[in-house]
C-alpha cells in the first residue's frame, strides 16, 4: 500500500493548522514546513523548519504526493506591497516548485474570490497572478480555492476581527443565488474540504462556498 505524503506551506496559519488535523484524522502522513518548531505535532505529522530565503535559493524537498499551499500574508504584517509580493508569489512558488521535483502530481492553492491578474485590486491582482504561474508548474491536477471571509479560531484574536466575523454572520443572510459565493467560509470546512479534493479530477479545478463541505 502507498503512503500518501503531504506537504503542507503555512501550517501555522489558519487553513494550514486545519489542514494538518484533517491529515491526521485520516491517519494520513504529513509534512510542515514552518519558520518555527510547531508544538503538539500529532504523531503522523513531522516538522521541516525552514528558512524561507534561504529555501527559496537552495533548499528542497523530500518526496511527496501533494502540496498544500496555505501561506501568505497581509500587507500590514508584510510592511509593504514588495514583501507582500516575496511571500505571497515568491515563496509560494519556490515550495510549488520543488515539490514538482519531489515528485507532487497535486496542488492544493489557497487564493481569494474575486482573484485576477487583470484587477486593479492588488490585493486580488496578486492572487491572480499566483494562480496563472502555478497553473504553468506542470502539476497534473491543480485545485484553486477561492473563499471569501474566513472564519475560525487563530492564535491572535483581535477586536477589529471578533466585529468582522459578527458582521460576516449578519451579512451572510443576504447573500443568496450567484452571490452566496460571497458568504463567509469555515477553515475547518475548507481544509477537509482540500484534503477531499487532493486526488479529484486531473487539470485546474475551482472550489467556491457552495463546493466547501458544511
Amino acid at each position: 500500500m502507498t503512503v500518501t505524503t503531504s506537504i503542507i506551506a503555512g501550517s501555522t496559519g489558519l487553513i494550514g493548522g486545519n489542514v494538518i488535523n484533517v491529515l491526521s484524522n485520516k491517519k494520513q502522513g504529513a509534512i510542515a514546513l514552518t519558520r518555527r518548531s510547531i508544538p503538539n505535532l500529532p504523531p503522523n505529522i513531522t516538522e521541516m523548519i525552514i528558512d524561507f530565503d534561504a529555501f527559496e535559493k537552495n533548499g528542497s524537498l523530500p518526496s511527496c504526493n501533494n502540496v498544500f499551499i496555505c501561506l501568505g500574508t497581509t500587507i500590514k504584517t508584510a510592511g509593504s506591497k514588495e514583501n507582500f509580493r516575496k511571500v505571497d508569489i515568491d515563496y509560494c512558488l519556490s515550495i510549488a516548485r520543488k515539490a514538482k521535483e519531489s515528485g507532487a502530481e497535486t496542488l492544493s492553492l489557497i487564493s481569494s474570490i474575486g482573484a485576477n491578474s487583470s484587477s486593479k485590486n492588488f490585493y486580488l491582482r496578486t492572487k491572480g497572478e499566483l494562480e496563472e504561474s502555478i497553473q504553468s508548474l506542470g502539476f497534473s491536477t491543480v485545485n484553486i480555492f477561492r473563499p471569501s471571509f474566513l472564519v475560525g479560531e487563530r492564535s491572535e484574536i483581535r477586536l477589529a476581527e471578533k466585529i468582522a466575523i459578527n458582521l460576516a454572520k449578519i451579512m451572510d443572510l443576504f447573500l443568496i443565488g450567484t452571490a452566496s459565493k460571497y458568504r463567509s467560509v469555515k477553515a475547518e470546512s475548507l481544509a477537509k474540504t482540500m484534503v477531499l479534493k487532493a486526488d479529484d479530477k486531473p487539470g485546474v479545478n475551482y472550489f467556491y462556498f457552495d463546493d466547501f463541505l458544511k
